[in-house]
């Protein structure tokens, strides 16, 4: 990475405006007070740096953080989170980089180091997004070219690793049933019990996930991890958990990255076995040109439903993505994905396609998000009870914020409001639910 400053001594120098900062100096025989300009404080601190005393050059740059003039306050940032990059405190040079961005977001040499300090802690998808987000902002030609080694040499580099993300949801709909009074059968309408109709209920939304990573030979890793996402409820028939344990092999192709991996998912809703799973999936990355990526996605999954023998069997799924960065505070993502579900029972057996389309921008120490998702599914046959085959039209609002001027001890609250709406010809599936979530995840 870059190893420059953003300004550079003689930039901060030339500022007049600038006043002089109060220093205490001691000895063992007196102490006495000086005056240092900004300026002299970072030549002061780049010398203690120098002779090893890097916790005195470290409080040097943090007396600068709160300096009135902005480019003093990203000098001293940039100069800190590098010291913190030294003595492999990654995550907390992550954070401090990006609240130098929230301010300056066209500090490339900036931006860059950032993407460096995610490559350190594994997180590979966000340093090539912020890697995007550079060159978006244009590069000077040595710059691009210094980046473009830079992106053929990101490998994950961090062998262990967990996150997790914790929220309160309230939901209109936590079944995800319909409010119809009656279902229309072959034999009539019948009533529905209100046990069976959309209840509303206010949860805890809990994900999380913990990795392993092993060398196998040069660029190609093993890669084990564990996951786990749950919504859980004072009525516990409500409680929808998954675990899932996977693992294979990641490697990269030129600029192409490629992963492969074997899983065994199992799931439980109102506190019962409901339904587990073995697959077999890959996935393959390739940047198009700077600011854009493309990644292709597929499955394969033999089902066991725990409750309805008729829903056993395959289980296929394809997405293709396409990530674009239009400046280094703006971008967008495109999705389009398809699911086959081959059942035993043919009335159970689906085709579906769904399309996505979502953006986000850093307003100052904010991320906003606008997501939206449209799709249609529809059933190869009808089920004995019903008079027509199953046709559904689903369609998804995502709005959410993450607020980083709150941030404490690495984290942010992030707030989400979803509005989803499943129109279908079987009156079971058709259901309106509305979800808000206010939780907490990574600040970067």
């Amino acid at each position: 990475m870059l190893n420059v400053p953003i300004l550079g001594l003689a930039a901060i120098a030339q500022q007049p405006e600038i006043p002089p900062r109060l220093l205490v100096s001691s000895s063992a025989a007196q102490s006495r007070s000086i005056l240092l300009s900004p300026a002299e404080m970072v030549r002061l601190a780049v010398q203690r740096q120098a002779a090893g005393d890097l916790e005195f050059a470290g409080s040097l740059y943090r007396s600068l953080e709160t300096d009135p003039n902005p480019s003093v306050r990203a000098e001293a940032r940039f100069r800190r989170a590098k010291l913190l990059l030294q003595s492999k405190r990654n995550g907390e040079a992550a954070i401090l980089l990006r609240r130098l961005l929230d301010e300056q977001p066209t500090a490339t040499v900036a931006r860059l180091e950032l993407a460096h300090a995610l490559q350190l802690m594994g997180e590979n998808d966000a340093a090539w997004r912020e890697l995007r987000a550079a060159q978006a902002a244009g590069l000077p030609p040595a710059v691009a070219r210094m980046v473009d080694r830079y992106s053929e040499a990101l490998r994950s580099a961090r062998s262990t690793g967990a996150s997790f993300e914790i929220a309160i949801a309230p939901d209109s709909n936590i079944n995800r049933s319909t409010r119809s009074d009656t279902l229309g059968t072959v034999l009539g309408d019948f009533d529905i019990d209100k046990n069976s109709k959309a209840k509303s209920g206010t949860g805890l939304s809990l994900q999380g996930q913990a990795y392993r990573r092993f060398t196998i030979n040069g660029d190609t890793k093993l890669l084990i991890r564990a996951s786990t996402s749950g919504d859980l409820y004072r009525e516990t028939e409500f409680n929808d958990v998954s675990v899932e344990l996977a693992g294979g092999p990641e490697f990269e192709l030129g600029a192409s990255r490629f992963n492969l991996e074997t899983g065994a998912t199992q799931r439980w809703f109102g506190q019962k076995p409901f339904q587990r799973s073995v697959r077999i999936a890959g996935g393959w990355t390739h940047p198009l040109g700077r600011q854009s990526q493309l990644r292709l996605t597929g499955s394969a999954a033999l089902v066991d439903n725990q409750q309805n023998d008729l829903q056993d069997g395959k289980a296929y799924s394809g997405q293709v993505s396409l990530e674009h960065a239009l400046s280094p505070t703006t971008g967008i993502g495109l999705t389009l994905g398809a699911d086959r579900q081959s059942l035993k029972d043919a009335g159970y057996s689906t085709t579906a396609w769904r399309a996505g389309l979502v953006g986000w921008r850093d307003v100052g120490r904010a991320t906003l998000t606008v997501a939206g998702q449209y799709g249609r599914l529809r059933a190869d046959d009808r089920l004995a009870l019903f008079p027509d085959k199953r046709s559904d039209r689903y369609s998804r609002i995502t709005i959410g914020a993450t607020f980083r001027q709150l941030m404490f001890g690495g984290f942010a609250p992030v707030t989400r409001l979803v509005i989803e709406r499943n129109r279908s010809t079987i009156e079971f599936y058709d259901y309106k639910r509305v979800r808000s979530e206010f939780g907490i995840v990574r600040a970067f």
